[in-house]
Formats: C-alpha cells, structure tokens, sequence
C-alpha cells in the first residue's frame, strides 16, 4: 500500500527565535497525527510527516499557509509517494521508497519551494510544472490571505456567506481575498492531484 512522507523545512526559521514559531509548528502538526509515530521535527526547523498520497497536497498547502499567517515563515516542502518496508515508532527511522523519494525531492529543491517524486517520471514532470505555476501565487500569499486559505481547505463545506461569519467581516471581502489567494485556481490543482494519485 502506498504512503505519502512529506519533508519540509521553514524558510529563513533562524531570523526568528525558536519559540516565536515552535509551538505553532507542532500544533498544526498534531492535527494530522502524533509523534514520534505521525510526525517528527530534526534538526531544529525540520520535519517529516506520514500521511496518504491522496491527502499529500491539500495536507502541505494547510501547514504552508497555517505557518504563513500564524508565524509568518514559508516552507520548503518534497512529497515523496512510495511503499514502507520498515515501520519504527519513528517516523525518521522508518524506511521504504516513500522515503528515498522524499529525501531525494527534499535535496533536489531550488527556487521551486514545493515539488513531488513517484515512481511515475511523466506524472512528476506534470505536477511539478503545476506545483511551479501555482507557487507564483501562494508564495505571495499575506498573512490575512493565508489564514483565510487555511480555514477554508479546512472547512471545505462552508459557503462564503459562513466564512464571513467567521472572519466577521462581508462576504465581498471574502469573495475578493480567496480571489487575490487564487483559491478556485489552488482548489481546481487539488482536485487534479488528487484524481492522478488516485489511480496509483
């Protein structure tokens, strides 16, 4: 069966003292599973999480956008999509492609601050190029922008008339904000990752 392990770390986490941005990270972190099972943070600013491939994408843009508006740090993040051979109560001591495809995607990233490796070469090359357009815009995102981003692929089922509740501000802002976010754009390469995971 095949598992996503993400890998990340937070751009320029040392301009900032650790506890300004710790508590935030594991708390985001503990919504997806515990540690040192789920999750584990190394080497200070870093991290890995087990989650499944089709959940990967919409798992790493909501601890991208939650660390942006609570912390306002960015991450680096590799998805790598394979199999684990060696299951510890660690997650970094765990083995299997899914790994080696995950460190392999984390060495390999440049300016682009958020790419995927399978073992699908030309489905890789697809969404890396989509990954690439889509970073044009979440790597922009405001503080307000990213909160905003991160309730609602939380909440996919709250209309805008419910998130303006919420936000306690008009649902024009609302509408306008996720327009500025590129939410339908970001919902809409969701949706397509998810149908091409599906099928591995």
């Amino acid at each position: 069966m095949a598992i996503a392990i993400i890998t990340a770390d937070l751009v320029n986490s040392r301009a900032q003292q650790p506890q300004l941005w710790m508590t935030h990270l594991k708390t985001i972190l503990n919504s997806f599973g515990s540690t040192p099972k789920n999750w584990e943070i190394y080497r200070g600013d870093s991290f890995q999480l087990e989650t499944e491939p089709q959940n990967a994408l919409r798992t790493a843009i909501v601890i991208k956008a939650y660390l942006k508006y609570t912390a306002n740090l960015d991450l680096r993040i590799a998805i790598g999509i394979g199999d684990k051979t060696y299951d510890s109560d660690a997650i970094t001591s765990s083995n299997g492609t899914a790994f080696i495809n995950s460190g392999t995607c984390f060495e390999s990233l440049k300016k682009n601050l958020l790419a995927i490796k399978t073992v699908h070469v030309d489905l890789d090359n697809t969404l890396n190029l989509m990954f690439y357009l889509a970073s044009f815009t979440f790597n922009n995102w405001t503080q307000t922008t990213a909160e905003l981003i991160a309730y609602t692929l939380t909440h996919p089922n709250k209309n805008q008339k419910q998130l303006a509740s919420h936000f306690e501000t008009t649902q024009s802002n609302i509408s306008q904000s996720l327009k500025r976010g590129g939410y339908d754009e970001l919902k809409a390469l969701i949706k397509y990752y998810e149908s091409k995971l599906k099928a591995i």
